[in-house]
């Protein structure tokens, strides 16, 4: 239950790890190119998570109002919080804190932590990114000190993202260039190995949410072998088709029963919502 709330909150953690391929083209090599960002300072998503008929998580995704200087670069930062509630807490208690802060040009991540409380499993983790250099740093606290264990280092190709920057990457990317069928990847690192998170883009459609029925983009992320999920194709998403691309709904195939997550309330989004009705 606490990885199923993990992925629908991330989005990625499952990602299936391949051979790393480089999403820029030969001509465009800069370590921070600009990318059109869909949301602004000071955005706010709601979520709630349901297992079957029952809700038994909720998420919160923030962009902080301010910007703030990081390896000598203006960045944001992204907070994710995910946990459990009702009696799912008893049982299987979630209160996790996500956070990045990432390159307000390129969307490319300077600093990533996760702050883990899954029952009684604790893990405080901080990853630092040098695009001069392409290597990270990765520390972790020891639980019996709780001071910083010595450091990992891997070296990392450039235009890498992390799970913060790479949800945000994926919100950035334009739709309006994509045919229905296309394959879209995302490099990602997390935890000791490099990810591409492949997402096969379905077209557009109207999707009904608790917020009013609007108009998004259908995708489905290519799930690898795991003990979650029901088949490669056991997972549909869909991103509002106006200019925001607000992640707002995730539905799922489980082993056993069903999951969905969907967005309950937004906050100081970059430009108007479209609805149906509108």
């Amino acid at each position: 239950m606490r990885k199923l709330i993990l992925f629908f909150i991330l989005i990625a953690p499952f990602a299936q790890a391949q051979e790393y391929q480089d999403l820029y083209d030969e001509g465009n090599k800069e370590d921070f190119p600009y990318i059109e960002k869909p949301f602004k300072k000071g955005e706010e998503l709601e979520y709630k998570l349901s297992y079957g008929i029952f809700t038994i998580g909720k998420g919160l995704v923030k962009v902080q109002p301010n910007t703030y200087n990081v390896n000598n670069r203006p960045t944001y930062k992204v907070d994710v919080k995910a946990k459990t509630v009702g009696m799912v807490g008893w049982v299987a208690k979630v209160d996790d804190h996500w956070g990045g802060y990432i390159d307000t040009t390129s969307l490319v991540p300077h600093v990533a932590f996760r702050n883990i409380k899954e029952g009684k499993y604790r893990k405080n983790e901080v990853v630092n990114y040098d695009h001069q250099s392409n290597m990270l740093e990765v520390k972790v606290i020891d639980k019996k000190t709780g001071k910083f264990k010595e450091p990992d280092y891997y070296e990392f190709p450039p235009q890498i993202r992390d799970l913060i920057s790479g949800f945000s990457y994926f919100r950035a990317i334009s739709f309006d260039t994509i045919q229905q069928n296309d394959t879209i990847t995302v490099p990602a690192f997390f935890e000791d190995t490099f990810y591409n998170l492949k997402i096969i883009y379905l077209g557009k459609e109207m999707v009904e949410t608790k917020l009013g029925e609007i108009r998004a983009h259908k995708v489905r992320p290519v799930m690898p072998e795991n003990s979650i999920f029901d088949g490669e194709d056991a997972v549909l998403a869909w991103f509002s088709a106006d200019r925001n691309k607000l992640p707002l709904k995730i539905e799922a195939k489980l082993f056993i029963g069903s999951g969905a997550l969907e967005l309950t309330s937004y906050k100081n989004v970059k430009y108007p919502v479209h609805f149906s009705n509108d």
